[in-house]
């Protein structure tokens, strides 16, 4: 028998990411997608698999080089569309169900960013990036010995992480492709961007997302309207500021249901469930009574791609969908006379998901600490649950992974803090062993019970490791998520510190003088915060880090909101923002730190980490900086696959030494 082996960093190479689980309109069968790294050629790959729903054999049904998203079953089922890069960008390909080569219906300039089929089976409503006063199917004419232009920028949002400049003479349009001609009718034109929300079921009706607004520098809305295929007639369903979207049409299409929040509370606002009635043109909150977001906010390395439903409808007006909560996501149900209550159990993360028609069972993609993901049907009545696929199986048997436990302690001002902590993989009773803290970025996001390869990465170094879910995380109280806004560095550091006092009294197997911390984003934030502010951590890492909201607020692609929203502070208040700045406290940085940052990071860009290295270093202080080419800010995440590996060896290698 052979001996099981411990995480590494590599292991990115063997694991599987298992998605996208949409069924098929009689419920038999399904489709969905599983993503691996090649790492010969330092690219994801992502393809589309068949599942027989009742005897779990599934087939896989696309091959090569390529990532394919968003399969869509045709109403009849007969044929499936789906996204593929398999010439580059993004393009819109339809195969029969019964198998054979997929035929490729667009060959657009920008490709194809979503898409919809009409009820009718014959068209597909789709969406794509249009220069104005072009044509969806208009190339631009390129020059091969064109000079470089210089670029005019006259608005705020001119930039954006992960897809660089802005460019103001183009805008996503809606058309309607003929799948028997391949043409394709615009069926918008405005120099605005539409995002394509919903097809009704008689196929009359659309609802779209457009802000028309001249300047949305400030302006945070998505309007969303139902529109009338034929007049284009219009009624406003919703139009305030705040995140609407993800709308779907109730079965018999008197109903329409949306995910989205307002700006109660900035970004900070807790999702909900909205319903609209077509017939008395009211609307409702579902789940006004729940205080924890509905949707998704768990953060970890794993999965790629998941493309849940905001929320799915089933016979009878029933609706399905994701709630954060105490470290879970998990599905709920919910009908329209109030009844609101979990439909899937405690201590796993459902990240991605599908609902039979019937309501009787759901096809969920589910992970936990020690489950990279498969996908399950979960029997809606009983709450049985059948595995349907083993990608994972394999890697999970042969390997020591470390499961969680709970921690849960009383924080400042009555907040109760919640986390995990992570023996180290080796653990023998009565060694000591390093601990360290990792902190989540956002900090609107939340640590869960998911799959998380970094995490098993340390622990399988021969560290504990502490992870937990200061105020600002989501997953908890309204009042919990706004807690941290306004009061960076303030109960939020209380909470990580409380914590790790915590479980320094608690277990003994902790070497209370050899402790790191890292974290990322918000995380690398609250690192450099504490490496600041005490001297207890031995080794600290900061990744993608803020260290001067005062050059934030310029910088970032959200600085100049972001600030306002998060520090309460903007440029007529520098005193504010300098105050939270980690950088005015680097000379009591007594810690040795490595900065990891990304060079094509807009939203915390690589300057906030050369201000932190150069103030430290003329301070002749314990650091060193490592910068990352071609990746931007979710390099640990979704980064080439090179560099993802680079960053793990560069977190393990800077506690090793000093740990």
């Amino acid at each position: 028998m052979t001996a099981k082996q411990t995480v590494q960093q590599e292991d990115l190479f063997k694991l599987k990411s298992v998605t996208n689980p949409v069924l098929a309109p009689d419920s038999s069968e399904a489709v969905f997608v599983v993503t691996q790294i090649d790492k010969e050629e330092n690219i994801y790959h992502a393809h589309l698999h068949h599942l027989d729903v009742n005897t779990g054999n599934s087939t896989q049904w696309t091959y090569g080089k390529e990532r394919v998203s968003q399969p869509k079953w045709s109403p009849d089922g007969s044929q499936l569309a789906f996204l593929s890069t398999r010439d580059d960008k993004n393009q819109l390909y339809v195969m029969h169900s019964t198998g054979g080569e997929a035929r490729k219906l667009t060959d657009y300039q920008n490709g194809v960013g979503s898409f919809l089929w009409s009820p009718c089976g014959t068209k597909i409503w789709l969406t794509s990036t249009v220069i104005d006063g072009k044509t969806f199917t208009d190339k631009e004419e390129k020059d091969e010995k064109k000079q470089p232009e210089a670029l005019r920028v006259t608005t705020m949002k001119y930039k954006a992480d992960g897809a660089g400049f802005v460019k103001n003479d183009r805008h996503s349009q809606i058309g309607c492709l003929d799948l028997e001609s391949e043409e394709i009718t615009a069926f918008t034109e405005d120099p605005f961007h539409h995002s394509l929300q919903a097809v009704s079921h008689c196929g009359k009706k659309l609802v779209i997302g457009v802000n028309r607004a001249e300047n949305n520098d400030f302006d945070f809305r998505q309007p969303l309207v139902l529109v009338d295929v034929e007049t284009k007639e219009e009624t406003v369903l919703v139009d305030e500021q705040g995140y609407f979207g993800g709308a779907a049409f109730s079965r018999d299409d008197r109903y329409i249901a949306y995910g989205g929040s307002d700006r109660t509370f900035e970004n900070a606002t807790h999702s909900a469930l909205y319903v609209y009635d077509c017939e008395n043109k009211t609307t409702l909150n579902l789940t006004e009574a729940l205080d924890a977001p509905v949707g998704d906010a768990v953060v970890a390395d794993h999965q790629q791609g998941p493309n849940p439903p905001e929320a799915v409808w089933t016979e009878g007006n029933y609706l399905y969908f994701q709630v954060t909560t105490m470290g879970d996501v998990r599905l709920y149900f919910a009908d329209l006379d109030g009844s609101l209550y979990p439909a899937s159990p405690e201590s796993e993360h459902v990240y991605d998901y599908d609902v039979a028609k019937n309501g009787q069972f759901a096809l969920a993609a589910i992970s936990d600490p020690v489950n990279p993901g498969e996908l399950y049907r979960l029997d809606i009545a009983t709450g049985e649950r059948k595995a349907l696929t083993s990608f994972n199986e394999t890697y999970v048997a042969d390997t020591i992974l470390v499961k969680p436990d709970t921690i849960q302690l009383e924080g400042a001002g009555g907040f109760d803090i919640h986390g995990w902590l992570m023996k180290p993989a080796n653990y023998k009773e009565g060694s000591k062993y390093p601990l360290v803290v990792n902190i989540h970025g956002g900090p609107h996001a939340m640590y869960g019970n998911s799959f998380f390869h970094e995490m098993q990465v340390l622990a399988a170094q021969g560290w504990g490791v502490l992870y937990v879910n200061p105020r600002g995380s989501h997953g908890y109280s309204q009042a919990f998520v706004d807690a941290v806004r306004g009061d960076y560095g303030g109960g939020d550091y209380q909470d990580i510190m409380d914590a790790l006092d915590d479980v320094l009294e608690q277990q003994d197997w902790i070497d209370k003088d050899r402790l790191g911390v890292t974290g990322g984003s918000y995380g690398g934030f609250m690192t450099n915060w504490i490496v600041g502010h005490t001297d207890r951590f031995k080794a600290a890492v900061t990744q993608r880090s803020i260290s001067n909201w005062i050059s934030f607020f310029g910088v970032s692609d959200i600085g100049y909101y972001f600030s306002d929203w998060q520090i309460k502070a903007d440029m007529t208040d520098v005193d504010t923002l300098w105050k939270h700045s980690p950088l005015k406290y680097a000379e009591h940085v007594k810690t040795p730190l490595l900065i990891l940052h990304s060079e094509n990071d807009l939203r915390c860009p690589i300057e906030q980490a050369e201000q932190l290295y150069i103030t430290l270093k003329s301070m002749h202080k314990e650091t060193e900086f490592v910068r990352f080419p071609e990746a931007d800010h979710n390099l640990s995440r979704t980064g080439k696959p090179n560099l993802r590996i680079t960053r793990l060896n560069e977190l393990t290698g800077w506690f090793e030494k000093y740990l």
